[in-house]
């Protein structure tokens, strides 16, 4: 079955600003390469290109967020979660040809300005932070020192994301997946012989 319009427009958007970012994407690109008439646009999105890119980018944040949840829920460590969500960053960015990393990174390094786009990015940020730190802590790491490693973990997920890109190469990720995962083990306690 073929995608509705407003999917297709949502999809087209996504695309065209992880590759030209926020203020290089212009309505009539996404409107050309998404085959929508003008009308579809503003029926579906009144609030025009902003509006259409905000959506854009929360079905990308939860995507993410999603599948951050399930890879730490389903790893039997939470080493081998972040090593297994670095690892599924690293593969989506390269089946892309080095074009979908981060969905939020073009918004916050092309559009800085206080906007809806702008505190979406900021909450989805923090999200994924909060998601780590349950996971570590459920580990049983302590909770600062998992407040800590949740922030590195988005640090060299997103550094390691923009090498790779840059590189095209996915070497850097593959890096950031050992050492992540080896902070993570080394922070678990260690069980004591009964």
């Amino acid at each position: 079955m073929a995608k509705d319009t407003r999917e297709h427009m949502i999809e087209t958007t996504a695309g065209l600003v992880h590759r030209r970012g926020f203020h290089g994407t212009s309505l009539n690109e996404i409107l050309e390469q998404s085959g929508a008439p003008r009308g579809s646009l503003y029926y579906h999105f009144p609030g025009g290109k902003e509006e259409l890119v905000l959506e854009a980018t929360r079905q990308g944040v939860a995507i993410v967020t999603q599948l951050l949840k399930e890879v730490l829920t389903d790893s039997p460590d939470p080493a081998d979660g972040v090593r297994a969500f670095v690892e599924a960053a690293a593969h989506e960015l390269r089946d892309s040809g080095y074009v979908f990393g981060c969905p939020v990174a073009p918004i916050i390094l092309d559009s800085p300005e206080s906007s809806a786009l702008a505190e979406v990015c900021q909450k989805a940020l923090e999200e994924w932070q909060q998601v780590l730190v349950e996971g570590l802590d459920s580990a049983g790491i302590e909770r600062g020192r998992a407040e800590s490693l949740a922030t590195v973990i988005v640090c060299g997920l997103e550094g390691g994301l923009i090498l790779a890109r840059a590189r095209r190469d996915i070497a850097p990720l593959d890096a950031v997946a050992e050492e992540l995962a080896s902070m993570v083990q080394s922070a678990r306690p260690r069980s004591t012989p009964a």
